[in-house]
């Protein structure tokens, strides 16, 4: 038996037990192994084993062999997997064959690779943590930028299962908070026009549907604009006109490149994830929630609990991005099969990813915090047992149907925040009707690449469509009031909910649903609530920058005064004003007295009048508002002569310092 610990020396353990009839298969550049040529000996042995996970961006699936008839009296199962590895290790194209780990308590695969991850503790000097490092002969592949003294390290070549017993190891160091070496599990999507009922009422055949979020109040007041929305997922078609002119910093955090587009045939998800979240709603096309947002899309197809997932979360965070939405986590139980085991397997959150997701929560939006939201999950089971939807801070969205019912397959439980209108199923065993309509219309990749060859899908739904519709609803609140912070989006969400299904929502007296959260989102409320959370509007600035012979050019900070070191702050050279916000009906006019050649005055607002060079020296200024709102407002402002021991005031163009010939030269 192997351990892995999350959450330090006396985190959560993980066991893991080695598969006795499971094999894990890598080819050579990464191919399907169904392309891939072998010799008639090893095919023979491979068409004898079932599939059982894959990981496409390392070419890698794992198979199980079968053991039967006179084979299972002469041989047993561990003996046929042995002999499956050791004919593929000789084969040209495979890579390499090797024995594969279970999760102890649900059987859930799980790859290890030859990497950790290793924090030290924040007060550990550098050279302490690289001389650890070098003792136990790992190699830095890349020093973690969301968390203090954090590395993502490889051990030597053909380590093997002993990167267990280094990280055991390491983890009890007292220098080392955390220590795990990379495990990888299979990463599973939470999916399964008058078409996008989810938006506003409509006609479906002759039935009306109005379960939707109420998106025309929203819009009257924003689109989006101005926000940044990562979608995280198995890669967008960026060429789709959908998103034209609106996709911001794009990464692949699988293969480190800065192209997200799809890169096998099934990378078909985060497309129409990103359709419901922000398409622009083209003629005859579909429209996201939040159609003017920016897309940042981020493809991940690593495995669950790699150092690419931790990755894309700093990526998102260190790059803009307000809304990060991941429609993805654990793999779910059959959610019409309530015996199936996997719905009680607990899948945990790496310290890697809790930690690039702590970076984004908190250093995220210049220290307001990203919003993260997560699909519930598709498995109709408690999201308690998924570390991922269910960690503070993030917003778990469950799915709600075209009735303003609950979606079948829905997650529940006390870590569901809100529902969003998605796709159903017809299920008579639980006595559940059909929907109206199909699913959501949303963007799907170009030509045949996709689920349909119409660039467009009418039936996408589950968890993953309904978690970036609340990813746009989130989009506009920020648009509305970009000053929120990521908690306080969080609580104003709470408010911005319409309870729906009373007769079995089983609210509490906090108003919570374990089937719903809060109830469905209602985006016209929630821009409302932005709108009215947002500080009283201050009056009109004055913005801009003196020149001074000492110190140069200086922004003033708001309220008039100067930002930064200012001392010593001597002979003032000129300035550049303008009044913040701009408008029409409201500016200011500079005038600056220099002695000998006279006073000067701007011909528009923020031109800068000054000197000509250090020699001269300003004597006197005037400032004063102009324009049809000027008699609203009073302008005061003040400076320091050479010599004098108080400051001298003026308002409303009167001169401060001297209108006259040379006097007293004076400094602020």
């Amino acid at each position: 038996m192997y351990k892995v610990k999350f959450g330090g020396k006396n985190g959560k353990t993980i066991k893991l037990v080695e598969s006795p009839d499971m094999v894990a298969i890598r080819t050579k550049g990464n191919k399907d192994l169904e392309n891939v040529a072998v010799s008639r000996e090893s095919k023979d042995l491979i068409d004898q084993t079932t599939e059982v996970a894959k990981f496409p961006e390392a070419g890698i699936t794992v198979r199980r062999v079968a053991v039967s008839g006179e084979l299972e009296s002469t041989q047993t199962t561990v003996g046929l997997r042995d002999e499956t590895r050791a004919a593929l290790k000789q084969e040209e194209n495979i890579r390499f064959a090797g024995r594969v780990l279970q999760d102890a308590d649900s059987g859930e695969v799980m790859l290890y690779t030859e990497n950790f991850f290793i924090k030290f503790k924040d007060e550990v000097p550098e050279k302490t943590c690289l001389a650890l490092i070098d003792k136990f002969k790992l190699k830095i592949k890349s020093k973690l930028p969301f968390a203090p003294n954090s590395y993502f390290v490889e051990a030597e070549e053909g380590t093997g299962l002993k990167v267990f017993e280094m990280a055991e190891q390491l983890l009890q160091l007292k220098e080392v908070e955390f220590c795990h070496p990379e495990m990888v599990q299979e990463r599973r999507f939470k999916g399964i026009h008058p078409l996008q009922w989810h938006l506003g009422k409509t006609t479906i055949g002759d039935k009306t549907v109005d379960a939707h979020i109420n998106i025309d109040a929203a819009w009257k007041h924003t689109k989006g604009k101005g926000i940044t929305i990562a979608v995280i997922d198995d890669g967008v078609d960026i060429d789709h006109p959908e998103f034209a002119g609106r996709v911001v910093h794009p990464f692949d955090s699988t293969t480190n490149s800065d192209d997200p587009r799809p890169k096998t045939k099934d990378d078909n998800h985060g497309t129409s994830c990103a359709g419901v979240a922000c398409a622009a709603g083209l003629n005859n096309g579909a429209s996201g929630v939040a159609p003017e947002a920016s897309l940042m899309p981020i493809r991940l197809r690593s495995g669950l609990g790699s150092m690419s997932e931790a990755n894309a979360f700093a990526w998102a965070a260190d790059h803009g991005a307000d809304v990060i939405s991941c429609s993805w986590g654990p793999t779910d139980g059959e959610w019409w099969n309530p015996g199936d085991m996997v719905h009680n397997s607990v899948t945990g959150l790496p310290d890697s990813t809790r930690l690039a997701m702590e970076y984004a929560l908190k250093k995220g939006r210049d220290g307001k915090g990203c919003v993260i939201l997560f699909a519930a999950g598709n498995g109709n089971e408690d999201t308690k047992t998924d570390g991922y939807a269910s960690y503070p801070g993030v917003i778990a969205v469950a799915a709600c149907n075209d009735t303003g019912k609950r979606s079948v397959y829905s997650d529940y439980g006390d870590a569901v925040w809100v529902s969003f209108p998605s796709g159903d199923y017809a299920w008579k065993p639980f006595q559940h009707p059909a929907p109206i309509s199909q699913g959501l219309r949303t963007t799907d990749r170009l030509k045949q690449a996709g689920y349909t060859p119409d660039d467009y899908i009418n039936n996408f739904g589950g968890t993953s469509g309904a978690c970036p519709g609340v990813a746009g609803t989130v989009a506009l609140m920020l648009a509305a009031n970009p000053k929120l912070t990521q908690p306080e989006v969080k609580e104003l969400l709470r408010k911005s909910c319409r309870r729906i299904d009373e007769a079995n929502g089983e609210y509490d007296a906090k108003g919570h649903s374990v089937w719903y959260g809060f109830g469905r989102v209602d985006a016209g409320l929630a821009v409302e609530n932005a709108l009215a959370a947002a500080p009283e509007k201050q009056g009109p600035a004055i913005a801009g920058t003196l020149n001074f012979q000492t110190i140069g050019e200086q922004e003033l900070a708001p309220g008039g005064t100067l930002s930064g070191d200012v001392q010593p702050a001597r002979k003032l050279l000129g300035l550049r004003l303008h009044v913040q916000p701009a408008s029409k009906s409201l500016q200011i006019r500079c005038k600056i007295n220099l002695g000998t050649p006279g006073i000067v005055e701007n011909k528009k607002e923020g031109d800068y009048i000054g000197v000509a060079n250090s020699r001269q020296r300003v004597i006197g200024f005037a400032l004063q508002l102009e324009g049809a709102s000027a008699n609203k407002y009073d302008l005061e402002y003040s400076a320091r002569l050479k010599g004098a021991k108080k400051v001298v005031s003026a308002k409303n163009g009167e001169w401060c310092g001297s209108d006259k010939k040379p006097a007293k030269a004076w400094k602020p």
